[in-house]
């Protein structure tokens, strides 16, 4: 099995009020391909996973150079959606230019989350384009953060397919976006507070096809450290047939004295900050 990744950062945001992320990120080739697409950054303040695609190295060549120029952004410090967005068109040029990009639809998906320190108060903004996913646990309730930029999930938003019918589809794999060798589409973004004890899941769909929402669910619940939580998950999609390269990070939050009291409701909102085209909340049912 893969190595996997871990580390903690502890973050002053006021006075008197720390906030202590714990993380861990791994990924694994699987057991039916030859090589791995993904390629994973877990450094704060930013956390993503990238999925490529195109041939048997395109997909690596992508997910590489995406992953490459997000690692530069991150260390020049201050990193912003601006900053982000800029170095994915870095990344589409890279792409682009690389000898080895063929015309076989070269890009990778890219989703993660980012750790906001605005003048307002800390938050995290999410981003996604393509089909990879962030989860978040809160209050022991599993929340999909990120929408699919998918063919199935354009279906299924129409209403001409239900969530049970997409499982199969043969068009599961088809998506609408991606960092690639074109024009730059920039991610989709929502703002979400800062609560003691959540957790995210960033992972490619290797895990998702292998385990359902119930099942990473399942693995947090039974797994409070990152590390574990991982390695568990990853154990298990292998098991179930690991038909695809996996990966996945979990981040934990952990809210020290000093931070103001969470309101108890059974509902956890997540408000949509930064995309202008995105209009409904989402919701911890």
């Amino acid at each position: 099995m893969s190595e996997t990744t871990t580390q903690t950062h502890r973050v002053a945001v006021a006075e008197g009020d720390d906030i202590t992320l714990s993380w861990a990120g791994i990924t694994d080739t699987g057991l039916r391909r030859d090589n791995n697409q993904d390629a994973f950054l877990a450094e704060y303040p930013l956390f993503v996973v990238a999925d490529g695609m195109g041939g048997h190295a395109g997909g690596e060549i992508a997910s590489q150079s995406t992953i490459a120029r997000l690692h530069e952004a991150v260390g020049t410090g201050g990193i912003t959606t601006s900053a982000i967005e800029s170095a994915l068109e870095q990344a589409v040029s890279d792409i682009a230019a690389h000898p080895e990009t063929t015309d076989e639809g070269t890009g990778t998906t890219l989703t993660g989350v980012l750790f906001d320190v605005a003048e307002d108060g800390p938050r995290w903004i999410s981003l996604n384009i393509g089909d990879s996913r962030v989860y978040l646990l809160r209050d022991d309730r599993l929340v999909q953060v990120t929408t699919d930029h998918s063919v199935v999930q354009e279906l299924i938003s129409s209403g001409r397919l239900s969530p049970e019918e997409a499982e199969g589809h043969p068009y599961s794999n088809v998506i609408t976006r991606a960092v690639g060798a074109s024009e730059l589409t920039p991610p989709d973004y929502l703002g979400i507070e800062v609560q003691d004890g959540d957790r995210f899941v960033i992972c490619s769909d290797g895990l998702t096809k292998e385990l359902t929402d119930y099942g990473i669910q399942h693995f947090l619940r039974e797994h409070a450290d990152p590390a574990t939580a991982v390695d568990a998950m990853l154990a298990a999609a292998l098991e179930n047939g690991g038909r695809d390269n996996v990966t996945l990070i979990v981040v934990k939050v952990e809210r020290t004295s000093g931070a103001p009291e969470v309101d108890n409701a059974p509902t956890a909102e997540i408000a949509v900050v930064d995309d202008s085209s995105s209009t409904t909340d989402k919701t911890v049912e």
